[in-house]
């Protein structure tokens, strides 16, 4: 129930995020050269969207495996070297992020302490950056569904995106459609 409202929450902040830098972006467009004018902070908010989008992204990336690896050499290995193998990757991910959190935090912290506002808006630096930590923590969690999936045999890996696979899905399908044209044999 947690993960489904967790997921439910990442698609609709990405697909805002996306949607308002989108229109931030165009309209600074529009401004900036069919009037001439802009908004001052229009470059600092596009910026920090995009970097709340990509971290959120990394996340959701995670979830529905559409990150790309280098997977050749494991997946040579049997079922169990694999999970051993993506379970100690999964742990040194775990751990990486780990360090980011708690530097995050200390860096959100003392920008708090500070009472450093963002250069173009009377918003607080550590509200803007915020996403340095949140975002770790959201990759955490993906991270440690993904390793209880490999504890439990559920998965023997990353669930990464297969790119020659794929292209090669892609190849058959322009051979099968160029060969047969409504039916007919070209």
């Amino acid at each position: 129930m947690l993960i489904r409202i967790i997921n439910s929450i990442e698609e609709s902040i990405i697909a805002i995020l996306l949607a308002s830098m989108t229109l931030l972006v165009f309209t600074e467009v529009v401004l900036r050269f069919g009037f001439g004018k802009g908004f001052m902070w229009g470059e600092e908010v596009a910026l920090h969207l995009s970097a709340w989008m990509v971290l959120f992204g990394v996340s959701y990336g995670i979830k529905v495996g559409s990150h790309i690896g280098v997977d050749a050499l494991v997946k040579i290995f049997p079922e169990t070297g694999r999970r051993v193998i993506s379970g100690v990757a999964v742990i040194a991910c775990l751990a990486y992020t780990g360090i980011f959190m708690k530097g995050a935090w200390v860096y959100l912290s003392k920008i708090q302490m500070l009472g450093i506002e963002m250069e173009d808006l009377p918003v607080p630096k550590w509200i803007a950056h915020s996403i340095l930590f949140i975002g770790m923590v959201l990759i955490a969690i993906r991270l440690l569904i993904l390793l209880w999936s490999i504890a439990t045999g559920k998965a023997d890996g990353f669930n990464l995106t297969d790119e020659a696979k794929d292209s090669m899905h892609l190849a058959e399908e322009a051979i099968a459609s160029s060969t047969t044209e409504g039916g007919k044999s070209v």
